[in-house]
């Protein structure tokens, strides 16, 4: 008798409640979502939108980082001009940003 008294106290104060137990993990997994997760997800948005905004002329770098002007835009290949008769294909989403050639020039010089 005593015995059955003792686990139903025990077993009370020792459980807390269902929430309040994966509260932690909850606020941890927002925090991970505002820090981790939300800011990645923009910046692929971002990636993609100018890799789909790209148009024959553009200077772009590569990921590899290759530098060079757009020559041709096939579906899924772009054909890079990276010096007077050096021309190479890469694919669309190896283009890792877009330059401004006044700006590259500068630098080029220095």
């Amino acid at each position: 008798m005593f015995v059955a008294t003792a686990h139903a106290a025990q077993g009370a104060a020792g459980s807390p409640g269902g929430l309040t137990a994966f509260a932690p993990l909850i606020i941890l997994f927002i925090i991970f979502y505002f820090l981790l997760i939300r800011p990645q997800q923009k910046r692929a948005k971002e990636t993609q939108a100018m890799q789909d905004s790209i148009n024959v002329g553009d200077t772009v770098i590569t990921n590899g980082g290759i530098y060079g002007t757009v020559k041709r835009i096939d579906e899924h290949v772009v054909t890079l001009q990276c010096s007077d008769r050096v021309f190479i294909k890469i694919i669309r989403k190896a283009v890792s940003s877009k330059v401004d050639p006044i700006t590259m020039a500068g630098a080029e010089e220095e």
